[in-house]
């Protein structure tokens, strides 16, 4: 499929970054949309610092509200605007959610230079292995884990993505 770019969205995720970071102060330099058939149906912006939740971003944020508005956990052929290069958690929320196409403004870069925004440490990580990264994690209790696993998975009415 093919995405086409509308300039109206993009500056509306660029107004919505600078409310967050600069009228508000509610957050960093981060605003987004998601539109769907040329309607936007989710906007965000970051929250960080005023609900002092490191999940509150622009992104995660407009996903939430379109899915809600939507009613449905996918946004098929949806397509995200932001004001900025998102995030490796902003990323995997826009594939949970099957955005079709993501529009950016910045650069991972411009948030490291102008924000000291340490997002290319993250994508870094996010390549290494396992235990080569800088959070460390360690197996516990599969066993016991994977059992729910089994009942879950001959489940009829269980939740599917």
């Amino acid at each position: 499929m093919s995405y086409v770019y509308n300039e109206k969205f993009m500056k509306r995720a660029i107004e919505l970054s600078e409310i967050a970071s600069i009228i508000k102060k509610t957050g960093g330099v981060f605003g987004a949309v998601v539109v769907q058939n040329g309607e936007i149906i989710g906007e965000g912006s970051n929250h960080v610092i005023s609900e002092c939740d490191p999940t509150w971003h622009a992104e995660v944020e407009a996903i939430r509200n379109a899915c809600k508005k939507v009613k449905n956990p996918h946004l098929k052929d949806a397509v995200l605007y932001t004001s900025a290069e998102c995030c490796p958690m902003c990323l995997c929320a826009a594939y949970w959610a099957n955005i079709g196409h993501i529009f950016y403004a910045s650069h991972v870069e411009d948030s490291l230079k102008y924000g000291d925004f340490k997002d290319v440490d993250f994508y870094q990580q996010m390549c290494k292995k396992k235990e080569d990264r800088r959070v460390g994690m360690t197996e516990k209790m599969r066993a016991e884990a994977v059992e729910v696993w089994k009942k879950f998975s001959v489940m009829p009415d269980r939740a599917r993505y």
